[in-house]
């Protein structure tokens, strides 16, 4: 049994990562895994960061310390995030720059090779990606940014490895055998907290 956290990273009610999260959820526990999951359109917290470094930080909203110590109790980490203008929406990165502070995820005072000490290694991570723009542009115009950014530069520095990709596209009006086809390797996953 693995403790599986899952975002839904969408800001709207209704959308494919929530489906994508819920269907990850169902087949989660299906296979008897422990699930936790939370809809970034219910949480509320000021999205900017507001100050220019992290000597005067803001004080957590309570929908952030509950990431926060959702975060820490999983083992394996699920995210789902549609890419808009080439990166996450606003409100998860607003999320992820209030609520991944020094201390809580990574350790300035401890570096290596100039980098801050991860601070919640041991724990693996999935995402799944949807957009418009299809995989042979995200690469050969695109260089796979946010998915390098996503993986390398938010997760993969506080410490979760392997963090692994699954990216659908094209999901602003994608047909129906494309989204079940999405929806069954979702499930396929799910069951093995992959």
């Amino acid at each position: 049994m693995t403790r599986i956290y899952i975002l839904n990273g969408h800001p709207a009610e209704i959308s494919l990562s929530k489906e994508l999260s819920l269907t990850y959820a169902r087949s989660a526990k299906a296979n008897g895994h422990e699930v936790r999951i939370s809809h970034l359109h219910d949480l509320t917290f000021d999205m900017d960061y507001g100050f220019a470094g992290y000597a005067q930080t803001k004080p957590l909203e309570p929908d952030l310390e509950t990431f926060v110590s959702q975060l820490k109790w999983s083992e394996h980490f699920v995210l789902t995030t549609p890419m808009w203008w080439g990166g996450m929406p606003g409100k998860l990165k607003g999320l992820f720059d209030r609520a991944l502070l020094p201390g809580t995820a990574f350790d300035p005072r401890n570096t290596k090779m100039g980098l801050p000490a991860p601070l919640l290694q041991g724990r693996s991570g999935r995402v799944f990606m949807t957009s418009d723009t299809p995989k042979w542009a995200m690469s050969l115009m695109y260089n796979n940014a946010m998915l390098r950014q996503t993986e390398r530069q938010i997760l993969g520095f506080i410490g979760l490895k392997p963090v692994k990709i699954s990216f659908f596209a094209p999901a602003s009006q994608p047909k129906p055998k494309a989204v079940a086809g999405w929806l069954a390797q979702t499930q396929k996953l799910a069951a093995k907290a992959a």
